[in-house]
């Protein structure tokens, strides 16, 4: 049984709540939704019908989680917001659910959005990674783990962001970011590896500098992504990393940011 409802918040009587849920005044907790144990609600936050929450999340004033996907495609149909376990998702953010009941809008777990933040419907946010205020995020997005938006970002639909990747404040990202990079400027360039935040979380030397002699191949040498996914592929050794950057760019069919039109 949930506990510590105040009496000022609409639960809807179907809404399935965990133990020690908090949902604070003026909440509104809609028909059709599911809050895993131990979250908290804070006022003027609205959990919208569709959704289905993990446990130990907090959800800031004003938030509005599962809202109607802004897509002409979607018709109405019954769809979904997944959040997973311990995530913050700051003041005012709005996650628009899916467009079909198939696939849904996914936050990972230990997610952070800041403040002000647009996630679009059917779009992944993967675990571990933090969405800075103001940042939006249109439909059929991708984060990968570990990455963090920077404020003000904006991730246009169908683009796919890599793993540990660090984009820049106010950077347009209008396609796919490979792993393990920093994005910077409008038009977004390659500003280098991501190699502090690496280093710190148990990267050796030895794998940063992997990383760094893959990019030089693709951003630094004038070479095409396809010649330069042989020369990674001749020059560095096989390893996790050097695999994740082929296979994301494969996968992508060789077209990734800040890549002149003529060498893709």
């Amino acid at each position: 049984m949930a506990t510590n409802i105040s009496p000022l918040a609409h639960v809807d009587p179907s809404a399935k709540l965990g133990e020690n849920v908090i949902v604070h005044p003026f909440a509104f907790i809609d028909a059709n939704v599911e809050i895993g144990d131990g979250c908290e609600i804070m006022s003027y936050t609205s959990i919208i019908h569709g959704t289905r929450m993990g446990k130990n999340n907090k959800v800031y004033q004003g938030s509005i989680i599962g809202a109607d996907p802004q897509d002409f495609r979607w018709h109405g149909e019954e769809t979904y917001c997944y959040i997973g376990n311990d995530n913050v998702l700051r003041e005012h953010v709005i996650i628009n659910r899916g467009i079909t009941p198939e696939k849904g809008t996914r936050i990972g777990d230990h997610v952070f959005v800041m403040a002000e933040t647009h996630i679009g419907h059917d779009t992944l946010i993967k675990g571990r990674s933090v969405i800075g205020n103001g940042v939006t995020i249109a439909g059929d997005a991708e984060v990968g783990e570990c990455s963090i938006l920077s404020s003000g970002v904006i991730l246009h639909e169908n683009s796919k962001v890599g793993e540990w990747v660090l984009i820049k404040g106010g950077c347009r990202i209008s396609g796919n970011v490979p792993p393990f990079v920093i994005m910077a400027h409008n038009p977004t360039s390659y500003f280098g590896v991501n190699a502090v935040l690496l280093r710190k979380n148990g990267y050796t030397d030895a794998q940063v500098d992997d990383i760094a002699k893959a990019y030089r191949h693709i951003y630094q040498t004038g070479t095409s992504v396809f010649n330069a996914l042989k020369r990674i592929e001749a020059d560095v050794a096989p390893g996790k990393e050097r695999d994740a950057i082929v296979n994301f760019i494969r996968e992508q069919n060789l077209r990734i940011v800040a890549i002149p039109r003529d060498l893709e």
